[in-house]
């Protein structure tokens, strides 16, 4: 084929020969400008393969090869050569999005360049929305191709059009069966390995595609496992591919900094991303995520000077209509902010970050009808979004429909199985729906898994109450104040007041006066609790002074020390419960 020269490669993790990567990245650096138009389009694999961006940006992380080892320019064929001008012609109006009138001077052309400016212009003819086929020439364009595929005179280009059209008509098993051949044919072409990353849904459809021996296959395989939340197996590829030598690339520096974005350790991608901006100061890809990490932490004039930073830049970017919009939501200008996440989305429709921005926005002006849209505007455009899952859980929890909420939760946490804020929010729906059982395994769960809001053992010590299981409530609530204690957080947390306030009456009733008083006292340091501390130290002198004693037939099974030292856990904690009968 035509681009077999570019699609040979080493085998698959093989990075032993540095020098012959460098070589296929500079040519493809090289070729696709000449292949596809020139242009690499902001948030998208576009026509060009592996973009000349992204190979100029590895080859750059690479040494320098020697002038003899550089490779020749690509040759031109007779046809090439014959329609030199008019492809010259063409590729300017493309250039400049004219697509038909390009189009129309390549009709009397005969080379294969003809052929990529001609699908492309179908292709980008307009947008093709769910259950309505707006672009007449898919149809028709799909006849076609498979009439060339059955023939076996696609090339790389060609077969990776194939599959874009068939993915644009929801033929997605024959979308990705075309892709994963169209990686074999063109190893380095990126928009294919990109187009299989949106159509692949875990890790078990994963293990069965037949995928080239190629070291693509390694970066493939790390933004993979980023798009499905398997952080460690993602960073581990990362780090085996610093490595083997692209320790300079910027583009996996930023993939390692969205891999923390993605676990929520804020302060490491935080760390990452200004390392980033230090290396490449006029970066504008990924920006938007290191914005969002900015807005968490409340940094508003550090997420102002990017936004304006970004603005002198390029303010026609999505990315920096994202860190717009996220700076006026982080001022609580909730209009102004989805008026940019709008313009985003008039960039580049499928967007992902912007459609989940904007529902978030919706839904803090109580626009929960705007909201749902939007939030279903992003699982279109990526099912494996689970903020959107979790958005529309949360927006139906407005509108009191505990049964939508149920099921958009669960799909949030098949997503992210190990996220406490799912497990939460889908025991607070089984707790709706009396279903207790489901509700404090997921609560048990939500802790087990490491709860990043501390809500989780609160939630489960008050379902303890409501079931009359005094003792298993009060083991959840020590255990939830020793973790407050531990993390050296200020205790300014409501809860808190309320654990001391269960334990002191627990200990009362259990005739505990040593471990009733130590909590009384505690509830006297909060304002809702005072009153109550002060009058159960009443109770308890008065006790006292009446003669009465500790109990000791009661067998304490777990004491409160007024230290709080991370020595005086309690003897017993509570039993793990079961979470083999219910998948939350």
């Amino acid at each position: 084929m035509a681009a077999a020269g570019v699609a040979a490669g080493l085998g698959s993790g093989d990075f032993s020969d540095l020098r012959e990567i460098k070589k296929q990245l500079l040519s493809v650096a090289e070729r696709s400008p000449r292949r596809a138009g020139g242009r690499a389009q902001s948030g998208g694999p576009g026509l060009t393969g592996l973009s000349p961006r992204r190979a100029s940006e590895l080859a750059f992380a690479l040494e320098p090869l020697p002038l003899s080892e550089l490779p020749p320019p690509p040759a031109l064929t007779e046809e090439d050569a014959r329609d030199l001008d008019a492809y010259t012609l063409a590729k300017s109006y493309f250039d400049l999005k004219e697509y038909d009138r390009a189009a129309y001077f390549l009709r009397g052309c005969k080379s294969q360049k003809k052929e990529k400016f001609q699908l492309s212009d179908f292709l980008r003819a307009g947008p093709l929305e769910k259950g309505q086929v707006k672009n007449e020439a898919l149809r028709e364009l799909r006849v076609e191709l498979s009439k060339k595929h059955k023939a076996r005179e696609l090339d790389g280009f060609g077969l990776y059009l194939y599959g874009v059209v068939l993915r644009k008509l929801d033929l997605v098993k024959e979308a990705i069966d075309v892709f994963v051949e169209a990686a074999h044919v063109l190893p380095l072409h990126w928009g294919a390995w990109l187009e299989l990353c949106n159509l692949i849904t875990d890790k078990e459809m994963l293990k069965f595609l037949s995928l080239p021996d190629t070291w693509m296959k390694e970066f493939f395989l790390a933004h993979i496992y980023t798009e499905l939340q398997l952080i460690e197996e993602a960073l581990q590829k990362y780090q085996s591919l610093i490595d083997a030598g692209f320790s300079k690339s910027t583009y996996i520096i930023s993939q390692i900094a969205v891999a923390y974005h993605n676990i929520r350790d804020i302060d490491k991608a935080l760390s990452i991303f200004n390392e980033l901006r230090k290396q490449d100061p006029y970066r504008i890809e990924n920006m938007d995520t290191f914005s969002n990490l900015l807005y968490v932490r409340s940094m508003k004039p550090e997420l102002s000077y990017l936004a304006h930073n970004l603005c002198e830049i390029d303010k026609y970017r999505v990315e920096t209509c994202c860190v717009i919009g996220n700076y006026y939501s982080l001022r609580s200008q909730h209009e102004k902010a989805a008026l940019y996440f709008q313009r985003a989305l008039k960039l580049n429709p499928r967007y992902l970050g912007a459609w989940t921005l904007m529902g978030h926005e919706y839904m803090e002006m109580k626009n929960t009808s705007a909201a749902i849209q939007a939030y279903r505007h992003a699982i279109e455009v990526n099912k494996r979004d689970y903020r959107a899952w979790y958005g529309l859980g949360q927006t139906y929890e407005i509108l009191k429909m505990p049964f939508y909420c149920l099921y958009y939760y669960r799909r949030a946490h098949q997503l992210r199985p190990n996220d406490s804020r799912m497990l939460v929010a889908l025991g607070e729906c089984y707790e709706k729906l009396n279903q207790l059982v489901e509700a404090k395994k997921c609560y048990w769960r939500a802790y087990a898994v490491g709860d990043v809001e501390k809500m989780a053992l609160v939630k489960l010590a008050k379902l303890h109450e409501q079931l009359n299981e005094s003792e298993q409530a009060a083991q959840c609530y020590i255990k939830y104040i020793q973790d407050i204690y531990s993390c050296g957080e200020i205790v300014e947390h409501l809860e808190v007041s309320t654990a001391f306030r269960y334990l002191a009456q627990y200990y009362f009733k259990c005739k505990l006066w040593d471990e009733a008083s130590a909590c009384a006292q505690k509830c006297c340091a909060f304002n809702d609790t005072r009153e109550e501390g002060k009058a159960l130290l009443r109770q308890i002198l008065q006790l006292r002074n009446q003669g009465e004693t500790s109990s000791t037939d009661i067998a304490a099974p777990f004491f409160l020390p007024a230290s709080l030292s991370a020595n005086n856990t309690p003897t017993r904690r509570v039993s793990p419960l079961n979470l083999s009968s219910v998948t939350p």
